[in-house]
């Protein structure tokens, strides 16, 4: 028999769940349910609305172009594509001129990974096929990003599909190397990283010396780097791309969620000048490709998302308000079961830990993250649950933290004092 949520409900839900609340509509960093309570979106939907929920200036521009195309089939290119990719290229790392739009930043790691083999393949290197990555990472859910992705909970029920692509340790450089050697550097095509995690292991950084350590060596071994910015790209950190706070040129970037804030599913793929020329020279096509791809609408929609953001110093807010959040997060640190405060910009995370000198996790039996999150919404904010896997690489609890780069003082006070009351409320019970 199926149970549904409520009559007429036909979604295949992600979850099962009683009651599913009911989203009326959005304004600032606030949604609205259908009974009129509003909720602090502490989380920016999944680390993706930027400018905040319901701005005019971005239903208007929607509006416009729908009035002239919404959708044009491959064989052309619009106006709103042409501008978009110009005001992505000036964004990005210098030399970083070429982009390939998509749908949704799983699309785009997918794309990232398929560029570099078709970089290899028309640069005489065909056997170049593997990409290393990290465990506790995550690139996405289609097949090949998710045999790159590193989250092992997520990767458990489809393992009989996936590539059998090598991971290493988070931020281990020295492991990067060896891999590479232990494989082969003539079958490593790639290597793919996030800049600062999210969902993961929320708001975690590398290194200072990191990223310029795995450039050199990737350059070294023929490997191109592959930075994943679907989560911190378009200012989710306070800077262009997460990248920029190392100053290191990635050769292929993969992009998403605050491209277009949440207004219309589109994300895009950047290539170094260099990646693009060397595919063409010799080949006619690169066969890949989805059907959404650079269509007009969402062009045209992330377009006027961007030039808001720049109007409006947005980029340099959510540096500020960065500064502001880590702050009062760090104050929770004084708690029996906080083991970390981190983050960069307006994407944080804190973590839970039975023992917070040892790092022994809690019994995943007890549910800590969700419980947090769920005391949270009871209060009206909304946080993000962190994925298994922080602490020894499978369990371990902890919370993502990214309101929209519009947050307020105030608003970052009450997130701050409301987490502080859930984590309170949770304790108590442990």
């Amino acid at each position: 028999m199926v149970n549904r949520s409520e009559p007429g409900d036909h979604i295949f839900h992600r979850a099962r769940k009683d009651h599913w609340p009911r989203i009326s509509h959005g304004r600032g960093c606030y949604l609205f349910d259908m009974e009129g309570r509003a909720y602090l979106d502490a989380c920016a939907g999944v680390h993706v609305v930027g400018i905040g929920h319901g701005v005019e200036e971005i239903a208007d521009a929607m509006a416009e172009q729908a009035r002239k195309v919404a959708f044009a089939y491959g064989q052309f290119i619009t106006r709103p594509q042409i501008d978009l990719a110009r005001k992505i290229a000036g964004m990005a790392p210098e030399g970083m001129g070429r982009v390939f739009f998509v749908s949704g930043g799983s699309e785009a790691t997918e794309a990232a990974m398929k560029i570099a083999r078709k970089y290899h393949i028309e640069t005489g290197n065909p056997s170049k096929y593997q990409v290393v990555s990290c465990w506790q990472s995550w690139h996405g859910n289609t097949i090949g990003a998710l045999s790159m992705s590193g989250r092992s909970a997520w990767r458990k029920d489809y393992t009989p599909y996936l590539l059998d692509f090598p991971h290493i340790s988070q931020h281990s450089a020295d492991e990067l190397e060896r891999v590479i050697r232990q494989v082969g550097a003539e079958y490593i095509s790639a290597f793919i990283v996030e800049p600062v995690l999210g969902t993961s292991s929320a708001g975690l950084t590398p290194p200072d010396d990191y990223f310029s350590t795995v450039r050199d060596i990737c350059d070294r071994y023929g490997i191109l780097l592959i930075v994943d910015e679907v989560v911190t790209g378009y200012g989710r950190t306070g800077v262009n791309f997460g990248i920029d706070h190392w100053g290191v040129v990635p050769d292929l970037m993969a992009t998403g969620k605050g491209l277009s804030s949440g207004y219309t599913p589109i994300a895009a793929t950047i290539a170094r000048d260099e990646i693009y020329e060397a595919i063409y020279e010799s080949a006619p096509a690169f066969v890949h490709g989805h059907t959404y791809g650079g269509n007009p609408l969402s062009c045209a929609t992330a377009l006027a998302v961007q030039e808001y953001v720049e109007s409006h110093g947005l980029i340099r807010r959510c540096a500020e308000m960065g500064e502001v959040i880590l702050e009062q997060l760090q104050s929770l640190t004084d708690l029996s079961i906080v083991r970390a405060v981190r983050g960069r910009g307006l994407l944080c995370g804190v973590e839970f830990a039975a023992d917070k000198e040892r790092g022994a996790p809690f019994d995943p039996s007890l549910g800590v993250t969700g419980r947090v999150v769920q005391e949270a919404f009871e209060r009206g904010v909304l946080i993000m649950p962190g994925a298994p896997g922080p602490l020894d690489g499978v369990n371990g609890d902890h919370v993502a933290i990214s309101p929209p780069y519009t947050v307020t003082e105030d608003e970052v006070g009450r997130i701050a004092r409301v987490l502080r009351e859930a984590v309170e409320a949770v304790e108590r019970t442990l």
